[in-house]
Protein backbone atom coordinates (compact mmCIF):
# COMPACT_ATOMS: atom_id res chain seq x y z
CA UNK A 1 0.00 0.00 0.00
CA UNK A 2 1.21 3.38 -1.13
CA UNK A 3 0.71 6.00 1.01
CA UNK A 4 2.38 8.97 2.67
CA UNK A 5 1.97 10.72 5.57
CA UNK A 6 1.56 14.66 5.34
CA UNK A 7 1.73 17.71 7.93
CA UNK A 8 -1.76 19.17 8.18
CA UNK A 9 -1.83 22.47 7.13
CA UNK A 10 -2.43 25.22 9.70
CA UNK A 11 -5.87 26.09 8.21
CA UNK A 12 -7.00 22.59 8.20
CA UNK A 13 -5.95 22.14 11.92
CA UNK A 14 -8.69 23.55 14.13
CA UNK A 15 -11.28 21.59 12.01
CA UNK A 16 -9.40 18.38 12.78
CA UNK A 17 -8.36 19.49 16.54
CA UNK A 18 -12.62 19.92 16.68
CA UNK A 19 -13.45 16.57 15.21
CA UNK A 20 -10.79 15.13 17.21
CA UNK A 21 -12.52 16.03 20.49
CA UNK A 22 -15.80 15.44 19.44
CA UNK A 23 -14.83 11.97 18.45
CA UNK A 24 -12.63 11.55 21.78
CA UNK A 25 -15.66 12.56 23.77
CA UNK A 26 -17.85 9.82 21.72
CA UNK A 27 -14.90 7.30 22.73
CA UNK A 28 -15.30 8.23 26.43
CA UNK A 29 -18.61 8.39 26.68
CA UNK A 30 -19.57 4.78 24.80
CA UNK A 31 -16.95 3.89 27.66
CA UNK A 32 -18.87 4.93 30.75
CA UNK A 33 -18.00 7.87 31.52
CA UNK A 34 -20.49 11.15 31.43
CA UNK A 35 -20.66 13.40 28.90
CA UNK A 36 -19.60 15.95 31.44
CA UNK A 37 -16.44 14.13 32.03
CA UNK A 38 -15.73 12.95 28.51
CA UNK A 39 -15.93 16.80 27.34
CA UNK A 40 -13.80 17.90 30.56
CA UNK A 41 -11.27 14.80 29.84
CA UNK A 42 -10.95 15.70 25.89
CA UNK A 43 -10.27 19.50 26.52
CA UNK A 44 -7.98 18.67 28.86
CA UNK A 45 -6.10 16.88 27.08
CA UNK A 46 -6.09 18.73 23.36
CA UNK A 47 -5.31 21.73 25.18
CA UNK A 48 -2.38 20.76 26.93
CA UNK A 49 -0.83 19.13 23.91
CA UNK A 50 -1.62 22.19 21.44
CA UNK A 51 -2.04 25.36 23.77
CA UNK A 52 -1.59 27.36 20.83
CA UNK A 53 -4.17 25.05 18.81
CA UNK A 54 -1.25 24.03 16.52
CA UNK A 55 0.88 20.92 16.02
CA UNK A 56 4.00 21.32 17.92
CA UNK A 57 7.81 19.61 17.81
CA UNK A 58 6.49 16.96 20.53
CA UNK A 59 2.92 16.59 19.03
CA UNK A 60 2.65 15.99 14.86
CA UNK A 61 -0.26 15.61 13.33
CA UNK A 62 -0.97 14.27 9.77
CA UNK A 63 -2.89 13.78 7.31
CA UNK A 64 -2.80 10.30 5.51
CA UNK A 65 -2.52 10.56 1.96
CA UNK A 66 -2.86 8.02 -0.63
CA UNK A 67 -1.26 7.40 -4.03
CA UNK A 68 -3.77 9.44 -6.04
CA UNK A 69 -3.52 12.64 -2.85
CA UNK A 70 -6.71 11.96 -1.27
CA UNK A 71 -6.54 12.23 2.01
CA UNK A 72 -7.90 8.89 3.43
CA UNK A 73 -7.58 9.99 7.11
CA UNK A 74 -5.22 11.52 9.99
CA UNK A 75 -2.94 10.44 12.65
CA UNK A 76 -1.59 11.67 15.42
CA UNK A 77 1.81 11.09 16.93
CA UNK A 78 4.22 12.77 19.74
CA UNK A 79 5.62 13.01 23.11
CA UNK A 80 3.58 10.49 25.66
CA UNK A 81 3.35 13.58 28.37
CA UNK A 82 6.18 11.69 30.84
CA UNK A 83 9.65 12.62 31.43
CA UNK A 84 10.96 9.77 29.02
CA UNK A 85 11.64 11.93 26.08
CA UNK A 86 11.82 9.05 24.39
CA UNK A 87 8.22 7.16 24.77
CA UNK A 88 6.13 8.24 22.03
CA UNK A 89 2.35 7.86 21.39
CA UNK A 90 -0.09 7.63 19.11
CA UNK A 91 -2.61 9.73 20.15
CA UNK A 92 -4.97 9.32 17.28
CA UNK A 93 -5.60 7.31 14.31
CA UNK A 94 -8.45 7.39 11.66
CA UNK A 95 -8.86 6.02 8.52
CA UNK A 96 -12.29 6.77 6.86
CA UNK A 97 -15.01 4.40 6.33
CA UNK A 98 -14.34 3.88 2.90
CA UNK A 99 -10.89 3.31 2.81
CA UNK A 100 -10.55 0.80 5.85
CA UNK A 101 -9.35 -2.75 5.35
CA UNK A 102 -6.87 -2.02 2.38
CA UNK A 103 -4.01 -1.97 4.36
CA UNK A 104 -4.13 1.77 5.16
CA UNK A 105 -4.16 1.80 8.87
CA UNK A 106 -0.82 -0.74 8.70
CA UNK A 107 0.87 1.53 6.71
CA UNK A 108 0.18 4.56 8.07
CA UNK A 109 1.24 2.69 11.68
CA UNK A 110 4.45 1.93 10.37
CA UNK A 111 5.51 5.42 8.90
CA UNK A 112 4.26 6.69 12.29
CA UNK A 113 6.98 4.44 13.73
CA UNK A 114 9.60 5.59 11.59
CA UNK A 115 8.47 8.96 12.28
CA UNK A 116 8.87 8.88 15.61
CA UNK A 117 11.90 7.06 15.51
CA UNK A 118 13.35 9.71 13.65
CA UNK A 119 12.53 12.17 16.27
CA UNK A 120 14.44 9.94 19.24
CA UNK A 121 12.00 7.80 20.04
CA UNK A 122 12.57 3.78 21.29
CA UNK A 123 9.01 3.05 22.34
CA UNK A 124 5.51 4.09 20.50
CA UNK A 125 2.41 3.71 22.80
CA UNK A 126 -1.37 3.74 22.23
CA UNK A 127 -4.33 2.92 23.97
CA UNK A 128 -7.10 1.58 22.14
CA UNK A 129 -10.79 0.57 23.08
CA UNK A 130 -12.02 -2.70 24.11
CA UNK A 131 -14.43 -3.07 21.34
CA UNK A 132 -12.29 -1.95 18.87
CA UNK A 133 -11.16 -5.80 17.76
CA UNK A 134 -10.26 -4.84 14.12
CA UNK A 135 -7.74 -2.08 15.47
CA UNK A 136 -6.71 -4.58 18.41
CA UNK A 137 -6.10 -7.14 15.99
CA UNK A 138 -4.16 -4.79 13.66
CA UNK A 139 -2.10 -3.25 16.47
CA UNK A 140 -1.21 -7.48 17.89
CA UNK A 141 0.05 -8.47 14.45
CA UNK A 142 2.25 -5.30 14.30
CA UNK A 143 3.62 -6.22 17.38
CA UNK A 144 2.45 -3.87 20.15
CA UNK A 145 1.92 -5.80 23.62
CA UNK A 146 -0.94 -5.13 25.80
CA UNK A 147 0.47 -3.39 29.12
CA UNK A 148 -2.83 -3.00 30.54
CA UNK A 149 -6.11 -3.85 30.79
CA UNK A 150 -9.35 -1.76 32.28
CA UNK A 151 -12.45 -3.75 32.56
CA UNK A 152 -16.40 -2.61 33.66
CA UNK A 153 -19.20 -4.66 33.97
CA UNK A 154 -22.97 -2.97 33.33
CA UNK A 155 -25.19 -3.76 36.68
Amino acid sequence: MSIQLVPMPAERFPEWLDRSRTDFVADLVATGESPEAAHRQASEALEGAFPAREPTASNAVFDVVDRSGTKVGYLWVGQDGSDDETAWWIWDVLIEPGHQGKGIGRAAMLLAEEYARSQGARTLGLNVFGANTAARGLYASLGYETTSVKMRKTL
